[in-house]
């Protein structure tokens, strides 16, 4: 079988795991001890998991959340999501071709009575919100169980390998997201008062006020004075022909493959969304010696960080602004997309269909709230808090700042009466909302900057809520422009070229100009990050300015390895005209980006869509119904089926929605799904008879 494994990466160490032995219809693999099924499968090369029983379409991983049910496969006799079941020596795994029949059997579970536990405050979801209440919480010696579906704490944290903007102070600016994973993870194990349960996932708010969680496959209730909802977000999918096909990922299951399990799932990648996601996700392909063919983003710019954007460009990745994907063609995996212009109301322009050989498209077009257990909770009368993208999508920095200020008043209401807690600094909450600041004005660069000496020409010209290079600088050389956050940093005293900036800033956007040893040729200096793709002294690299325009090829006059900050820096001599210009270098040739000679125009019209992948209803059933007069979802889901599928309209909901929009039908027209009484499906046999 074919070995998809990093076997070195830039940023992340590869550890030695053991290997085990499982089979996949009947076929002999290996795996490491501790991953999941799905990523086992990847890793030896299988990317579909089985046939859909109503159209024999091809299911494979989409999410890797356990969100939605694409990647079910049958292990020892029981259906599964392949994507949170561990794998397990001697493991018989198969596919579902069609409707399985499970083997007859005369088990009988031993259902003991259900444990019954109480806390004070329970925290759903172990990522950067949740960890940060936890700590606050335990700081104040508050009875608190954080629970988590993972295995390991620290949610999209744990997936991000770059350095976080944000404040260095307040959000940890300029360490990287895996890294602050940890750091949190370690701090809260630090509280006696605070326990935490992996593997676990929270079912549903009762009406009785208790709360149902499957710990490790055993159910048990929680009955807790307070919540907390931290469970983060859900990705939301797109419409389109062929968005059935597999090897379509969201951009959390892309990087949870890529960096969480150190696999290389695909050669050529493909990715539709321009914001911080997308253009993050494109970055960690290539750390991981993937090609990034292209990005694709409906708006005229991206909406994610210009930084992110721009190191991207200067890197080789190309970016089509005003463009959306037409089609993801292929059999039944993807083998090529075709993409086109869209005007100013996102409508195809025709003739400008471009087509692209890739194997993998990542979706990255926005997150929904979980707010589930919100509403639950709220319906069932328990105290109940939101933090972090539960309660407003923003960056992970702002999450963990937001999440300690959620602590601070959880705790103060639990102690109301008994002692004093913290009063919340009234210039916390401005923090926040700074902090959560969508991207401001794009500005130009710094025309005051000398021509002697050494300093740091700095490349990011949009204000975002950023300032570890400010925070970092030994001579206090850098400030913003207006003391505040979102305020672009300039240079302004007396640099010694210690690189300090270039090695912390989290978008690369610093360079250093050093006129000292050659005033006609002076030496810059470039932050490199992509260490597997190897350059050397003497080398020579195509120089490119912040809009990837290319300024000469120039050899490399050293490379030097900042191990503790996994990035190096890479020095070439240039002429003073574009010392200041030169902001980065080509990594990945443009050859790879090319469309092919002919678009691939499948003649599929829009409708053709898929909005329910799990019962196989088309956009063009649904709209057909609300044409007819129908604006009950439930309805809809009667009539099609499409909500009844094992993600419990966790995709297709959203979609739905937008068709309604679409024929005109107001918001407060359409009348919701009813929600299963359960968050995802779960085996009967965990519920003991007779409670």
């Amino acid at each position: 079988m074919e070995n998809h494994r990093i076997d070195s990466h830039p940023i992340l160490p590869v550890p030695q795991r053991e290997e085990i032995m499982f089979k996949f219809n009947d076929q002999p693999l290996l795996a490491q001890r501790g991953e999941m099924i799905a990523s086992a499968l990847i890793a030896n090369g299988i990317s579909i998991f089985g046939h859909h029983h109503k159209d024999g379409s091809a299911q494979g991983i989409y999410c890797a959340n356990g969100q939605c049910a694409k990647c079910t496969v049958i292990a020892d006799g029981m259906p599964v999501k392949s994507c949170m079941t561990e794998v397990l020596e001697g493991m018989e795994v198969q596919s579902v071709e069609g409707l399985p029949s499970l083997p007859e059997s005369d088990y009988v579970p031993d259902r003991p009575r259900i444990e019954q536990l109480e806390t004070e405050v329970l925290i759903i979801g172990g990522g950067p919100a949740g960890l940060s209440a936890a700590i606050e919480l335990g700081k104040q010696n508050i009875r608190t169980l954080v629970v988590d579906d993972k295995h390991i704490l620290g949610g999209k944290l744990v997936l991000q390998t770059h350095k976080f903007f944000g404040s260095e102070a307040d959000s940890r600016a300029g360490t990287r997201g895996h890294d602050i994973g940890k750091i949190l993870a370690q701090e809260v194990a630090a509280y006696p008062s605070v326990e935490v349960w992996t593997k676990s996932t929270a079912l549903f708010v009762f009406s009785d006020k208790k709360v149902g969680i499957l710990k490790d496959g055993v159910y048990k209730i929680v009955t807790p004075s307070r919540i907390l909802n931290a469970a983060g977000a859900r990705e939301k999918f797109l419409r389109f022909p062929g968005n059935h096909l597999a090897r379509i990922y969201g951009a959390g299951a892309f990087q949870t493959i890529v960096n969480r399990d150190l696999i290389r799932p695909t050669e050529r990648l493909f990715i539709i969304g321009g914001g911080n996601v997308g253009l993050i996700a494109a970055y960690h392909a290539l750390q991981a010696g993937i090609t990034v063919v292209g990005l694709a983003e409906a708006m005229p710019s991206c909406g994610g960080y210009k930084v992110h954007a721009d190191k991207l460009r200067r890197l080789g990745v190309p970016i089509h602004t005003s463009h959306s994907v037409l089609s993801a063609n292929g059999e039944e995996v993807v083998e090529s997309i075709t993409i086109c212009q869209v005007d100013n109301r996102f409508k195809p322009i025709p003739n400008t269909e471009k087509s692209f050989e890739c194997d993998t498209i990542l979706i990255a077009v926005g997150l929904d709230p979980l707010a589930e257990f919100t509403l639950q909770a709220e319906a069932a009368g328990v105290p109940i808090y939101a933090a972090g993208d539960a309660l407003e999508i923003a960056e992970a920095s702002s999450a963990m700042f937001n999440g300690k200020i959620a602590g601070l008043k959880i705790a103060a209401d639990c102690l109301a009466g008994i002692r004093d807690v913290q009063a919340i600094p009234t210039e916390w909450y401005a923090k926040a909302e700074e902090l959560k600041k969508h991207p401001g004005k794009i500005k130009e660069y710094q025309s005051n900057l000398p021509t002697q000496g050494v300093f740091p020409v700095i490349h990011c010209l949009q204000e975002i809520p950023c300032n570890p290079c400010t925070t970092v600088c030994p001579t206090n050389s850098i400030h913003t422009e207006d003391g505040s956050l979102m305020g672009l940093p300039l240079y302004d005293g007396n640099c010694i070229g210690c690189n300090k900036c270039l090695l912390i800033c989290p978008g690369l956007a610093i360079t250093l100009v050093d006129y000292r040893q050659d005033a006609a040729f002076p030496t810059v200096t470039l932050p490199y990050e992509i260490t597997n793709i190897v350059f050397a002294k003497d080398d020579m690299i195509n120089l490119v300015d912040i809009d990837a325009e290319p300024l000469g090829s120039y050899p490399i006059l050293s490379v030097q390895d900042i191990r503790n900050r996994q990035t190096q820096l890479i020095k070439v001599k240039v002429p003073a005209q574009i010392a200041k210009q030169v902001a980065s270098f080509i990594i990945q040739d443009a050859s790879q980006s090319q469309p092919l000679p002919e678009p691939i125009l499948l003649h599929r019209m829009a409708d053709d869509a898929m909005i329910c992948l799990c019962e196989r209803v088309s956009v063009g059933r649904v709209r057909e119904l609300v044409k007819a007069g129908i604006t009950d979802l439930n309805q809809i889901k009667a009539i099609t089926r499409a909500g009844m599928g094992p993600c419990g309209a966790k995709t297709c909901e959203t979609l739905m929605r937008g068709i309604l929009r679409e024929e005109g039908i107001p918001t407060e027209d359409v009348v919701p799904n009813t929600r299963r009484p359960v968050f995802v499906e779960v085996p009967l046999d965990v519920f003991p008879d007779g409670e």
